[in-house]
């Protein structure tokens, strides 16, 4: 039985839609996956054949081949576990036909024990996916609070595939968080020192800010008296409140 599951994959900063396409059928075991994919995704077979059989599903001795369309891009990362064990679910019959599943993107990478693990890239994903017209989404639900503040796109964070596949039947729901900037800015840490506690050091300030902007390693040098250790532990109790 053959299935189309939708993805997301990115290429820089600019996303698009993957289709992972599921083809089950009886013959001698045997599990390929063709378009392109680098080592992680060659991996990705043992973890979606582990994770599905510790989910509580069997898997029969089948010929399976997983075709990620479009096949000229290669394909990097191991976000695609998810799509690809919900496909080879739905080939084998583990999931009844549902329509719904035709308008939902799956991103997610899976332990062993059917735990969906966070990923990154998360937020240019979820942009693209909602540029290129995709109304649902499912990721891991560690990474719900990266893209809360998206809006015009449906997001739902699941913990483990058995909980995907009761959502799919109708029979359990996943969480979606949406937030507002003034949530967020009242969610920011407040502490007591400030880098205004910094008399002059502009330069060195703006390096600092910078550096824990973008999780960048920073070098101070300078002569001794020059104030390096007092402005470095400001840098502490400020990089909380350059992330959201």
């Amino acid at each position: 039985m053959l299935s189309i599951i939708k993805s997301m994959s990115l290429k820089g900063l600019e996303g698009y839609v993957i289709d992972v396409q599921v083809d089950v059928s009886s013959g001698l075991p045997e599990w390929e996956i063709v378009g392109l994919p680098d080592v992680s995704i060659r991996e990705s077979k043992e973890r979606v054949r582990t994770a599905i059989k510790n989910s509580g599903y069997e898997l029969f001795s089948k010929r399976i081949l997983v075709n990620l369309a479009p096949a000229d891009i290669r394909k990097e990362g191991s976000y695609l576990d998810l799509p690809i064990a919900i496909g080879v679910l739905y080939g084998m019959g583990k999931l009844r036909p549902n329509k719904r599943i035709e308008n939902i993107a799956f991103v997610g990478e899976l332990s062993l024990d059917g735990r969906i693990n966070t990923i990154n890239g998360i937020l240019p994903i979820c942009i693209e996916a909602k540029k290129l017209g995709i109304k649902e989404i499912i990721i891991p639900r560690e990474n719900l609070q990266e893209v809360a503040l998206i809006s015009g796109i449906k997001i739902l964070g699941a913990e483990s595939l058995n909980q995907i596949v009761q959502y799919l039947e109708d029979k359990a729901t996943l969480k979606q968080m949406k937030m507002t900037w003034e949530e967020v800015n009242k969610k920011q840490n407040k502490y007591d020192i400030d880098f205004a506690d910094v008399k002059g050091q502009e330069n060195v300030k703006r390096a600092l800010e910078i550096s824990a902007a973008g999780g960048h390693n920073i070098l101070l040098i300078g002569s001794p008296g020059a104030r390096k250790n007092y402005v470095s532990t400001k840098i502490k109790y400020n990089t909380s409140r350059l992330k959201l």
